[in-house]
């Protein structure tokens, strides 16, 4: 079977040291550029979680083409996956059901578009010792947020968790809408962010410490971590 040649990378992060499993739920269009981001470092070891399936506007900003519309989103993610990295089948697993209170492990990123969600799973796993960290991500039309966690730091799981502190209709309301009531993204502000959280997972993975907060306007040039 061939697998990905790592040569432009491999001396900066090595998939082989990160042995934990990779937990992406939700996979639209932060979670599918995510698993695309990640797999080309050459890390196999992922779940993916979602329900819906592929819907044409989402090739706007998420992975997909035109041939996944009407496939699980998991379902075509794995295909779209399986072409960068043939290898990735061997360790790859998915939920058609999304997430539904499955054992987590290893590192948890949290790509759902309900922050509803996103806190019942860092709250219901906040003692969870297998965790090594968690990353959540949240995003606009041109301007987005993530935040991580050190699942050892008591502290860093508390502000974590205190950032999700809103409900899913105030987030809603502070989200830019078309006149058909069509939620806005460009692609540019979702790759922006996620490449921004795979390097912080990465400097993680390689003991090189966590940025707890990222913020970032693509449009307006702005990027802030700390």
């Amino acid at each position: 079977m061939d697998v990905l040649n790592l040569t432009k990378s491999y001396d900066f992060f090595k998939p082989e040291s990160c042995r934990e499993r990779l937990h992406i739920i939700g996979c639209g269009s932060v979670g599918s550029t995510m698993a695309e981001l990640l797999v080309r470092f050459g890390l196999i070891n992922i779940a993916l979680y979602d329900f819906d399936k592929v819907e044409p506007h989402n090739l706007a900003n998420q992975m997909f083409k035109h041939k996944d519309i009407d496939k699980p989103k998991v379902v075509a993610l794995a295909g779209l996956l399986s072409e960068i990295n043939p290898e990735i089948m061997d360790g790859l697993k998915f939920q058609t059901d999304g997430y539904v209170k499955q054992r987590l492990s290893g590192y948890v990123f949290l790509c759902v578009d309900n922050i509803e969600l996103r806190r019942e799973i860092a709250t219901a796993n906040k003692d969870n010792p297998h965790i090594k960290a968690m990353f959540d991500f949240r995003t606009r039309l041109t301007d987005a947020q993530h935040f991580a966690a050190d699942w050892a730091d008591l502290k860093m799981v508390g502000d974590f968790l205190r950032s999700m502190d809103f409900t899913h209709d105030e987030a809603m309301a502070e989200t830019p809408i078309s006149a058909c009531n069509v939620t806005l993204s460009v692609a540019p502000t979702v790759r922006m962010i996620c490449a921004l959280g795979v390097m912080n997972f990465i400097n993680f993975a390689k003991g090189e410490g966590l940025r707890k907060f990222i913020q970032m306007d693509v449009s307006g040039f702005v990027l802030d971590a700390f």
